[in-house]
């Protein structure tokens, strides 16, 4: 069982850059690859990016590339999100995920859910 925990949500100007941070409040990310999706209002939730169980494999959303680096540190239990040049239309609930690989994540196989936190963007 693993219980995670998102955090660093909150809002800003466009432009501006935001990091979220995802840790597991119990159990361990270090076997799972981990994700980030995102929920905007009246939108079906979206995967963003995803990362391997090491760090070698990462992957992301076409609109997210380029914008957003995933990363994680297994020492501290914790995957990370940084988002840069944000715009209005990045504004949304962003869910951290833990999968089984990177490619169940993009797929939406999904073992455990983060409650989500909120992000919004003013133009």
């Amino acid at each position: 069982q693993v219980q995670l925990v998102e955090s660093g949500g909150g809002l800003v100007q466009a432009g501006g850059s935001l990091r979220l941070s995802c840790a597991a409040s119990v159990g361990t990310l270090s076997r799972y690859a981990m994700a980030w999706f995102r929920q905007a209002p009246g939108k079906e939730r979206e995967f963003a990016a995803a990362i391997a169980v090491s760090s070698g494999r990462r992957i992301y959303a076409d609109s997210v590339k380029g914008q957003f680096t995933i990363s994680r540190d297994n020492a501290k239990n914790t995957v990370y999100l940084q988002m840069n040049n944000l715009r209005p239309e990045d504004t949304a609930v962003y869910y951290c995920a833990a999968a089984m690989s990177t490619t169940q994540a993009m797929g939406g196989v999904i073992d455990f859910w983060g409650q989500g936190t909120q992000v919004t963007v003013s133009s």
